[in-house]
Parts: C-alpha cells; sequence; structure tokens
C-alpha cells in the first residue's frame, strides 16, 4: 500500500480508536458516525422491504383467482398504495443512502460525511415517517386507496390516513434533501488529495448526480402534496375542478418530480454495478469517463420526459411526439452503460460469485425491462396499454429486477468489508437463482394481462385472466420466501458473526480506497487523508 500512499498518510487501521465509540443504544440514537448511520439505513430499508412485501402478498392473494377473496375493493386499493410508497420512499431509497453513507466516505478518502448531525437527523426523520404511513391503515376512513400516486381529485376525498400520509412524504422529502446536502458536499469538498472526480469510483459519481437530481425535485413533490393538504382543509382549489383548479396540474407536477425520481433509485445501482462488474471480470471498466457522461445524460434528460405517464390525459398531438422522441432518447445512454458492462465481461478472467450472478442477472433482466419502456414511450401503443398490468410488469422489471437486485448485490459485495465475516457463498446463490427465477414467474405473465387488458389497481377481474394470474401469485409468494431466506440463511448470520474472518481484500480484482482499510472497517477510518501518489492508478483500478 506504501507504494500507492504516502506512508505519512496512511489510513487510521482503527484499533487505537476501538475504545472512543460509544456503546449500547446511545452509540445508534445520537451517532454520528457515517458507517453506523448507514448500517441503521439499511436496517430500516430491510424492515420496510419486508412491511412493503407483506401488503404485496395481500395483493397477489386476493388476485389468485378471480371474486373478492380477502380484500375488499378499498382495502385492495389501500395496500396497492401503501405498498407502492413503502417500497420507494421507505425501502429502496433509504437503502441507496445507507450504501452512500457507508461507501462514499470510504471511496474518497474521507473521514466521515460533511455535516455528521444532520447526517444523524437524516436518518431519525425516517422512523416517525414510516410510523405515520403504518398508522395511515388504523385510523378512520383507513389508509389512502387513491394508488401510490397520491392522484386529484381523490386525494381531496379521503379520510385522515391521507393526511398522515402527507406529513410522512414531507419528513421523508426532508430526509432526503439533508442526504443529498451532506453526499455532494463530502465528494465535492472531502476528496483525498490527488483523487480528481474523474477519478472517483462510479459509486460516488451516480450518487453525486442522484443528489442533485434530488434537491431538485423533493420540493416539487413536496409542494404538489401541501397543496393538496390545503385543497382538502383550508379551502383553496389547486387541484378541485369544482373550485376552478385542475386535476390534471397535479399530474404535471407528480412526474415532474416522479420521472426523475426513477433515476433516483437506478443510477445508484448502475454505480454499484460499475463496480461489481471490473472486479470479477478482473478487467479495468471498459469507458470509464463515457459511464460519467452517460449517467450525467441519463439525469439531464429525465427533467424533459415526465409527461410520457399522461399520453391519455388529453395532450396535444406535438406534446406527445415530443415526450415520445424524448423518452427514446434516454435509450442512447443507458445502452451506452449496457454495452460498456458487457465489453468489461468480454475476454475477462470471469468467476461468478454471488455478487456477480446479481450484476449478470440485473444486466440482462433490468435491460428487458429497459426494452418495454421503449414500447411504452411510444404514444399510439401507450394509450392502449396505460394503467394496465404492462406497466406493472415494465417497472418492477426495472425497479425490482433493477434497484433491489443492485441493492443485493451491494450488500454480498460490501458486507465482508463492514462486517469482516463472509456470507454463506452457497446461501447467497440459492437467494440469487431462487430470486431470479420467482421474479420471472411473477411478471413476466403481466406482460400478456396488460396486452390482453386486465386493468391494474381492480381487485377482481374477468375470468379469462385467471391462469396468468394464479402464474404470478405462485412467482410471488415465492418471491417473498426468497427474501425470507436472504433473512434468515444470510443476513442473521453476518450480523452475528458467524462465518469465515473476511480478508482486507476479499475479491481478486477489487480496486479502490474501501479495500485499502482492514475488514471490518475500523470505526475510524481515514482520519489523515490519504494521498494519492502517481502510481495511485493501481489502487483505483484505472
Amino acid at each position: 500500500m506504501s507504494a500507492v500512499l504516502d506512508p505519512v498518510h496512511a489510513p487510521a487501521h482503527g484499533g487505537d480508536h476501538a475504545h472512543d465509540h460509544p456503546h449500547g443504544w446511545r452509540r445508534w440514537l445520537f451517532s454520528t458516525n457515517h458507517k453506523d448511520i448507514g448500517t441503521m439505513y439499511l436496517v430500516f430499508a430491510l424492515f420496510m422491504l419486508f412491511e412493503g412485501g407483506i401488503l404485496a402478498m395481500g395483493i397477489r392473494a386476493e388476485l389468485f383467482k378471480p371474486g373478492i377473496q380477502f380484500l375488499n375493493p378499498q382495502l385492495f386499493l389501500s395496500f396497492s398504495t401503501m405498498h407502492g410508497i413503502m417500497m420507494i420512499f421507505g425501502s429502496v431509497m433509504p437503502a441507496m443512502v445507507g450504501f452512500a453513507n457507508w461507501m462514499i466516505p470510504l471511496q474518497v478518502g474521507a473521514p466521515d460525511m460533511a455535516f455528521p448531525r444532520m447526517n444523524n437527523l437524516s436518518f431519525w426523520l425516517l422512523i416517525p415517517a414510516a410510523l405515520l404511513l403504518t398508522a395511515s391503515f388504523f385510523v378512520p376512513g383507513g389508509a389512502p386507496d387513491v394508488g401510490w400516486t397520491l392522484y386529484a381529485p381523490l386525494t381531496i376525498q379521503q379520510g385522515m390516513g391521507m393526511d398522515l400520509v402527507i406529513f410522512a412524504i414531507h419528513l421523508m422529502g426532508a430526509s432526503s434533501i439533508m442526504g443529498s446536502i451532506n453526499i455532494i458536499v463530502t465528494i465535492l469538498n472531502m476528496r483525498a488529495p490527488g483523487m480528481t472526480l474523474m477519478k472517483m469510483p462510479l459509486f460516488s459519481w451516480t450518487w453525486l448526480i442522484t443528489a442533485y437530481l434530488l434537491i431538485a425535485i423533493m420540493p416539487v413533490l413536496a409542494g404538489a402534496v401541501t397543496m393538496t393538504l390545503t385543497d382538502r382543509h383550508f379551502g383553496t382549489s389547486f387541484f378541485n375542478a369544482a373550485g376552478g383548479g385542475d386535476p390534471v396540474l397535479y399530474q404535471h407536477l407528480f412526474w415532474f418530480f416522479g420521472h426523475p425520481e426513477v433515476y433516483v433509485m437506478i443510477l445508484p445501482a448502475f454505480g454499484i454495478v460499475s463496480a461489481v462488474v471490473p472486479t470479477f471480470a478482473r478487467k479495468q471498466l471498459f469507458g470509464y469517463s463515457s459511464m460519467v457522461y452517460a449517467s450525467a445524460s441519463i439525469a439531464i434528460l429525465s427533467f424533459i420526459v415526465w409527461a410520457h405517464h399522461m399520453f391519455t390525459a388529453g395532450m396535444p398531438v406535438t406534446g406527445q411526439l415530443f415526450f415520445m422522441y424524448a423518452t427514446m432518447l434516454i435509450a442512447v445512454p443507458t445502452g451506452v452503460k449496457v454495452f460498456n458492462w458487457v465489453a468489461t465481461m468480454w475476454r475477462g478472467s470471469m468467476t461468478f460469485e454471488t455478487p456477480m450472478l446479481f450484476a449478470i442477472g440485473f444486466i440482462f433482466v433490468f435491460t428487458f425491462g429497459g426494452f418495454s419502456g421503449l414500447v411504452l414511450a411510444m404514444a399510439p401503443i401507450d394509450t392502449y396499454v396505460h394503467n394496465t398490468y404492462y406497466v406493472i410488469a415494465h417497472f418492477h422489471y426495472v425497479l425490482v429486477a433493477g434497484s433491489l437486485f443492485a441493492i443485493f448485490m451491494g450488500f454480498y459485495y460490501w458486507s465482508p468489508k463492514w462486517t469482516g465475516v463472509m456470507y454463506n457463498e452457497r446461501a447467497g446463490k440459492i437467494h440469487f437463482w431462487a430470486s431470479m427465477i420467482t421474479f420471472n414467474v411473477t411478471f413476466f405473465p403481466q406482460h400478456f394481462l396488460g396486452l390482453a387488458g386486465m386493468v391494474r389497481r381492480y381487485a377482481d377481474y374477468p375470468v379469462q385472466f385467471t391462469d396468468f394470474n394464479m402464474i404470478s401469485s405462485i412467482g410471488a409468494f415465492g418471491f417473498g420466501l426468497s427474501q425470507a431466506y436472504f433473512l434468515f440463511a444470510v443476513v442473521i448470520p453476518v450480523l452475528r458473526g458467524q462465518g469465515e474472518k473476511a480478508p482486507q481484500r476479499p475479491w481478486d480484482g477489487a480496486h479502490g480506497l474501501e479495500w485499502e482499510v482492514p475488514s471490518p472497517a475500523p470505526f475510524h477510518t481515514f482520519e489523515t487523508p490519504p494521498k494519492l501518489d502517481a502510481t495511485a492508478t493501481k489502487v483505483l483500478g484505472y
């Protein structure tokens, strides 16, 4: 390591700091350490994954056969609404922020995040938000039954549960904005000497871009739900047509937030894949600079495509054409990324440990979801399949096989560095294959249901859709069991320290500053910034 780092500035190995971090509940409640806060984000995301997953199991149990079995139509729609909100705001986003907290300071050679106390607050805001979302089921009128997009004017007619959800979104939005400010300042101001922006790991790059996206879009959502709140209680008519308002205005505001939000969830996933693929191909990432520019291009284009969600809302043909072509344009930088990952694997010395299996699975299934997105970008086709199960299939291929598989991949890849313990490789591979197979059994048939005209958010359906729905529900229960297996066979043993001791560099092809500190990563790292010298390319992998 001394060939790469100025020996005077070698990273703190932390043994001498073991005594000075707090213990017990105070360590977690008052923590300002980026590693502890990252861990709390990831544990919170896991809890919310299972809460949202239980709602999904309820949805699929109801849809197993025609007729009303377990959930009345209102409760079914409440389950659908809260499943979406919990998975997006409660699970995928906090998990990605957890990875950012853990890895960005390690990757850029910073001692911690720029604003540690704000980092603590940004996590703890999530707890009351999650409690408000859960409590909405138990107040008069129950949880909102309007779909996760919270479209007006239905939201104006909801019970108290709608107000709880609005306040929860405000809390989670404030958390996201504070976390984003922290990430931007950490990356721009606290990088190790000698680490230029174009030497940063791609995970840090994708999060830098994502953080700017979040700061731009979260206030728009906050404004939209606040206008909903004032329409409900203070006599305004922003979205109420009876008072001169415009319900379609809400759709524009929501999707101006909602479409970049899709990239908020997938860009960090791209960063994780870009770390894993070169490691297990034992090659330098193909086209590093083009990956950076592609990530930035995706973020910029995401602001000009929002109304492709609104082709059926009464849009002039000129508007449809603009949003159609702009949406199809996003396929170009996304295609650059997929090409670069495949080119990195080409003629590499590949091995297929669990992180690499998830990376290959991600590339395959995410690309499939991207192609169905291109289909939906075409206004004439979208008009036909809008609000059908084709849309459900598309965005689950992008968000489950995209974001969720990347979260699993990141856990398998970095958990040896976090815990100092190697996960059980056999259990990891069982989790991958079970998840991959059951995911496709669940969502692939939904393309056919959508093309045949089955509309989403209905608790009942015509008998001709029974077979595909049965297959989909069986797959969903299998997918849920696969994640329970992940919890009990992989996560809990690792947290208990059961397994082989992880070496400092558990993967042969791993490069980056995070692999220059011991496993587990000490409580304090890089108290004196590592100084990258002329041969730093060996460590960074360029």
